[in-house]
């Protein structure tokens, strides 16, 4: 799998570690750093182990590890200054500042990381004597051969005003062996041009290349080093990160000049957000960056844990590629009939948005993929927009899972309807539901009193503007004008203006009302105002999960499935999409505060006063909530004529107050509870 998905299955791995420490076993990947040593090269023990960075995916995740360290350091200069008090006032001492004050300063450095392979180079009195790879951290592997041959890395170190001490004993230069994108690209055509494959990525080739045991062959491939660490026998020698990165390049080697100290982690985040946008110019692949505390000192009285250390982090950029389960298939059908499948997933964030669903187009890609509900799959953004399930980890696998069978699902989702597949067509289509009419009944739905109650646009009208090809989904409503409605026989003068005056009355309606209006399968009036009570815009309804959806009183799983496959086609995205961009916005839902504020009531039978809705909306004026069902927390049960029995007798035994008409006309007149 590509790196970032790996990177996503650990840090879940290291979430749950954290959570459930009694886990950790010693072959857990957060246990071991990246890496393995090669046979064919003699193995080297490491003086100072190549140590791995925990990951942090935001700024959050920054932050607590800035606190974090903000916390340690201040233990430890609290330790230290109370150490000092006891010494006498000349005595010299070495390590983190000695101060009385618990606040030690704190400045971080930064840099963008590499994407290649981590190396070690150990000069001896200033000449290069041994190039070792990180391995798995403790043994390496010794490529000084194929290193040599690198001329981005000197066989001797330069010699630099005020730095000739590193010139002199044991300089240990630690960096990245990577190939530049120019580079990678020019050998790529060369093997194009050759007729020979073309490698992978810049990062997988320079790692295969350094292993390779013919150094004429590293010679024959570009690869470069950039340096990220200096080491020496004396920690003094090297007091920061900054002066290690500069120190190797005044000693000739390449290190990259885009990192730089900072002050605060909002400066850090600036620089990481900065080179997040810009990545694409960097000569070399990148996926993050790369933050440490500057102060060598303070570094190493922080120290490690495990296998990484407390004073520095890898930051990984939105991945491009994650891992999620999948938790539902469920079914969408269009305008035209057609049923699409969607994979409804764990939220996860994909090249920086949450992602919580894809479309699987239809039956034979369910089956190219094998996937199943419960497995554990790699997605990516196809153009960095639209989320496409790539694989399946099938060894992920439940034991339990089954294969989708879409025709049994169709069943089970849509009982009241029958599918078929065409001969030569990928896709089930419902039986009888022709495009046209299907498009003529979600307009005449939205349009309806109980919906947006579009005046004059009765199903006659939808009829004419759907015949005339002038109206296919409901954001064409919004481009009529006045020239295109006279086109047709059922429109004169004033009609006309009368109905593009009522669409656009239109433009914003209320949240409840557009919710239903939408026609969305198993959502009715009362549905449509709990959605937009407990979710309050339709931005936040479209991203809710399953188990949100289900956490809404009446809201079950079947319905829950229903509102996910609505928001989770692309028609949808589309649709709502127009409707932006014509202005079509739901006013954020608001709770009206009154008199009745915090009553629930339940209406049985028929009012003289008037129709269900019309009650139910005088009341709602005053504060209160309809409900579908009588439930524990009803306050009143409505009964008028010819009333249900099983809601009377759920009242009686739940000791439920009841009101009769009289009684309700008194409510709404006084405004005041029964």
């Amino acid at each position: 799998m590509s790196e970032a998905a790996a990177d996503s299955l650990k840090h879940e791995l290291s979430q749950l570690e954290a959570e459930y420490p009694e886990l950790i076993t010693p072959d857990s990947p957060t246990q071991r750093v990246a890496g393995g040593v090669a046979e064919g090269f003699t193995k080297v023990t490491h003086l100072t182990r190549m140590i791995s960075l925990n990951d942090v995916f935001d700024e959050a995740e920054v932050e607590a590890w800035a606190e974090r360290v903000r916390k340690l350091l201040s233990a430890e200069t609290a330790a230290e200054a109370d150490l000092s008090s006891s010494v006498s006032a000349g005595s010299q001492t070495r390590g983190l500042a000695r101060t009385k004050s618990a606040k030690p300063t704190v400045e971080y450095f930064a840099d963008n990381k590499m994407d290649g392979l981590a190396c070690s180079l150990i000069y001896v009195d200033g000449v290069l004597t041994q190039a070792v790879t990180r391995g798995d951290g403790q043994v390496g592997e010794d490529v000084t051969a194929n290193v040599r041959t690198i001329e981005a890395i000197p066989l001797k170190l330069r010699r630099s005003k005020g730095l000739e001490k590193f010139l002199v004993g044991r300089t240990e230069i630690r960096g990245e062996i990577v190939m530049l994108k120019s580079d990678f690209e020019a050998l790529n055509a060369k093997q194009a041009a050759e007729g020979k494959p073309l490698f992978a990525n810049p990062r997988n080739l320079a790692a295969g290349t350094i292993r390779q045991l013919d150094a004429r062959l590293v010679a024959e491939r570009k690869l470069s080093f950039v340096g990220y660490d200096l080491l020496r026998d004396s920690p003094a020698d090297v007091p920061t990160n900054g002066f290690a990165y500069d120190t190797i390049r005044h000693l000739g080697l390449p290190a990259n000049r885009q990192a730089s100290v900072f002050k605060s982690v909002s400066e850090v985040m600036n620089f990481i957000h900065t080179w997040e946008t810009k990545r694409k110019t960097l000569p070399f692949n990148t996926d993050g960056s790369v933050i440490k505390i500057n102060d060598r000192a303070q570094f190493a009285a922080l120290g490690i844990v495990g296998k990484a250390p407390r004073a520095a982090v890898a930051y990984k950029y939105p991945a491009e590629e994650a891992t999620t389960v999948v938790k539902d298939i469920v079914i969408s059908v269009g305008r035209t009939g057609a049923a699409t499948p969607v994979a409804v997933f764990d939220p996860v964030v994909v090249a920086g948005t949450t992602v919580q669903h894809a479309s699987l187009h239809n039956a034979d890609e369910i089956a190219r993929l094998d996937v199943r509900v419960g497995d554990t799959v790699i997605i990516y953004k196809a153009g960095d927009i639209i989320p496409k399930v790539l694989s399946v980890l099938t060894k992920l696998r439940l034991a339990k899972s089954a294969p989708f069978d879409m025709e049994a699902e169709l069943k089970r989702q849509y009982p009241e309807l029958t599918f078929e597949r065409p001969d030569g067509e990928v896709a089930y289509r419902a039986v009888g539901e022709s495009g046209p009419l299907i498009i003529k009944r979600t307009i005449a739905h939205y349009a309806s009193k109980t919906a947006l109650d579009i005046d004059t646009l009765g199903e006659k009208n939808v009829e004419a503007l759907v015949d005339a090809n002038l109206v296919e989904d409901i954001s064409d409503l919004y481009q009529l004008t006045v020239d295109d409605l006279l086109k047709l026989d059922r429109f004169a003068d004033v009609s006309a203006n009368k109905l593009i005056d009522a669409i656009a009355a239109a433009r914003t309606p209320e949240l409840p009302r557009f919710i239903f209006g939408l026609g969305i399968r198993h959502v009715g009036e009362q549905t449509a105002r709990d959605l937009a009570e407990s979710f309050g815009t339709l931005d936040a309804l479209s991203k809710a999960t399953l188990d949100q959806l289900q956490s809404v009183e009446g809201i079950g799983h079947v319905v829950a499935e229903s509102i996910l496959a609505y928001f989770a086609d692309p028609d949808t995205e589309k649709l709502f999409a127009q409707l932006a961009d014509l202005g079509v916005k739901p006013q954020a839902y608001q709770q009206t505060q009154g008199p009745l504020t915090g009553v629930k009531f339940v209406i049985t039978g028929t009012l003289a006063m008037g129709s269900r809705d019309e009650v139910a909306t005088k009341l709602e004026a005053l504060g209160a909530k309809e409900q579908n069902t009588v439930t524990k927390d009803t306050t009143y049960l409505i009964v008028g004529a010819n009333p249900g029995a099983s809601k009377l007798t759920k009242a009686t035994k739940l000791g439920l107050k009841t009101l009769d008409e009289s009684s309700l006309i008194k409510v709404l007149s006084t405004n005041a509870q029964y």
